[in-house]
């Protein structure tokens, strides 16, 4: 598909479900979670993805290619891609999901500033410093404000925050490397492909690799390796390839939204005035990070 540089009707629509579906993906983690110890538990998805992600490319007619010229790129994607998943897996065990999903999304803060130096077009201009401000101080206030009842541990907060620097990590080299020539399902395969193997062989260094397993528990693992990897992270990284990496960006902030509601609906977990006012400075931040400029909008209209 064309790159496009706005977001039509189903860019929108399609992000929406990709977010929708990333939200409730933290609930899914949290849960298999009291099964499967974190760690081995993102090793294992990664394992079983690699199938089903080569399965579906190879349903799509472009089964995976393994280029020696991506080798560089793609094991240093799939290294970042593992760091990011240990830290969210681990947060998760460690703090409630709405806590963990304002730090983990508030990935599109780090992803503005790595970008203002490696990306083309992609300067911090003064809306989105401003932007980085509002963010940056919604962060700092979802880790002071432990021990409110909102459920979090600093462990945790900590690791969400890894886990947001991971994320904005993947999508640049995702963007920067070679890799941006592969195509979001082959950067897909490479991270899945590397991050199994290391994820495995920490595992053990973070205890006993089967808790209180229950056979739904084995189902959230399969729904993470089908539903979540194959579809929603190519989902993301298909619209990461189509439109401006900072519009798709922006739409995470309705995750952890998201997130806070069914985090709220579905496990109890309480929702504190001080971790509402977090998420509404990040979000905000973050909607002021990808603002377009005037003069660009109208250009583009001119344009089309």
């Amino acid at each position: 598909m064309q790159r496009k540089d706005r977001l039509d009707a189903f860019g929108a629509t399609a992000l929406f479900g990709v977010t929708l579906l990333l939200a409730f993906n933290q609930i899914i983690v949290k849960w298999v979670n009291e099964g499967l110890q974190p760690v081995f538990f993102a090793g294992a998805r990664s394992a079983l993805a690699v199938l089903f992600v080569g399965l579906w490319m190879a349903w799509r007619g472009r089964p995976p290619r393994l280029s020696r010229a991506d080798l560089i790129p793609g094991l240093l994607i799939g290294t970042v891609f593992a760091l990011e998943f240990l830290c969210l897996f681990m947060a998760l065990d460690l703090t409630s999901v709405s806590r963990a999903a304002v730090l983990f999304y508030s990935m599109p803060l780090w992803f503005a500033l790595m970008a203002h130096f490696v990306l083309p077009g992609e300067a911090i201009t003064p809306p989105r410093a401003a932007g980085l401000i509002l963010a940056f101080t919604g962060t700092a206030l979802a880790i002071l404000s432990r021990g409110d009842g909102a459920g979090g541990s600093l462990a945790g907060d900590l690791l969400a925050l890894g886990g947001a620097l991971g994320w904005a990590s993947t999508a640049l080299v995702a963007r920067a490397s070679r890799l941006r020539l592969a195509g979001a399902e082959m950067q897909l395969f490479w991270m899945v492909l590397v991050s199994a193997p290391i994820l495995l062989i920490l595992a053990p260094l973070f205890g006993p690799l089967v808790r209180d397993l229950q056979p739904l528990h084995l189902v959230g693992l399969v729904f993470q390796s089908t539903i979540v990897i194959a579809g929603g992270f190519i989902g993301w990284l298909w619209l990461l390839s189509v439109y401006p990496a900072a519009t798709v960006a922006s739409f995470s902030f309705l995750t952890p939204v998201l997130s806070i509601l069914l985090g709220w609906a579905l496990l109890g977990e309480s929702v504190p005035p001080s971790l509402i006012a977090a998420a509404a400075l990040v979000g905000t931040g973050i909607l002021l990070i990808n603002r377009r400029p005037a003069a660009a909008t109208e250009s583009t209209r001119t344009a089309g």
